[in-house]
């Protein structure tokens, strides 16, 4: 537990399009500004996805993410930032690990590292043990710390497994996503098992797929956590999908309900002392 609340903020994420809804941010600029709105309301990270500025599917390539670093940076130089290293679209080590070669003030803190395999509603993301343990060697190697994304009990056990292999060094930092159909479901037995067997000297946040969002940001924030929330997981703002959300108006909510929990939303500052994190403002990730 926490003495203050994380809030992971994913504005925009794979599979969100503007057909889906016209809120979620795809270009830089979208997502450069939907950042700024983040701060101005209240965050102490981003989870960021880039996106082909042509094609608006997403994208690998660390020009791209060069650019929302550097837009960010501008106003936010203690951010925290993190940028995915998803195997959902891409199966090359090359691909998968072009953002962890940016340096100076466009690293990133940290990079999304998938513990397994897994399945979701129509599509899988990949994720070989060579292809994780290959991503978390570079990250150790660059000083960029791996935000640990766990769907499910046996990727927290793997995560056990890195440590033993001393790929990865703490304090550690995870991601627990629930409520996606292959793998532990949004409820508070799912919850406490994963949340018990992180490993000591973790810090963690929740996450609810879809409509389990605000179930498991609450549980989250009850639980003295952090909570994962942005369009990236969900794209209503009501369970019954009559209202698409801001990613604004899930920040808002958030923070509402941990003022109603007597709860502090923790700074960029402060996840960087507990993380051993560089302090930002030119210096970035872990020294390596």
């Amino acid at each position: 537990m926490n003495d203050k609340i994380i809030i992971n903020f994913t504005p925009t994420g794979m599979i969100p399009t503007k057909k889906m809804t016209p809120y979620v941010p795809l270009s830089v600029s979208e997502i450069v500004e939907d950042v700024r709105l983040a701060t101005e309301i209240g965050i102490t990270m981003v989870h960021l996805h880039a996106m082909d500025p042509v094609t608006q599917e997403p994208t690998y390539k660390k020009e791209i993410y060069a650019e929302i670093i550097e837009g960010i940076r501008k106003y936010a130089p203690e951010l925290v930032i993190c940028t995915s290293l998803s195997g959902r679209n891409f199966n090359q080590l090359e691909q998968r690990s072009d953002p962890l070669n940016l340096t100076g003030n466009l690293k990133p803190d940290m990079g999304s590292l998938t513990l397994s395999s897994l399945n979701f509603n129509n599509v899988a993301s990949m994720n070989s043990p060579q292809m994780i343990q290959d991503l978390a060697a570079i990250m150790k190697k660059n000083g960029i710390v791996p935000e640990l994304e766990a769907f499910d009990v046996g990727m927290i056990n793997y995560a056990k497994y890195l440590e033993r292999k001393q790929l990865i060094e703490p304090p550690y930092y995870f991601n627990l996503l629930l409520g996606n159909i292959a793998c532990a479901q949004a409820d508070i037995l799912h919850a406490g098992i994963m949340i018990g067997d992180v490993p000591e000297n973790s810090i963690w946040s929740l996450a609810g797929i879809g409509i389990n969002q605000l179930k498991m940001n609450s549980l989250a924030i009850a639980f003295g956590g952090g909570v994962r929330v942005g369009i990236e997981d969900n794209i209503w703002y009501d369970n019954e999908r009559t209202r698409l959300a801001t990613n604004s108006d899930l920040l808002k909510r958030v923070h509402r309900i941990a003022k109603a929990n007597d709860s502090e939303i923790m700074t960029s500052k402060e996840f960087r002392k507990k993380m051993n994190l560089q302090p930002g403002h030119g210096k970035y990730g872990r020294k390596s």
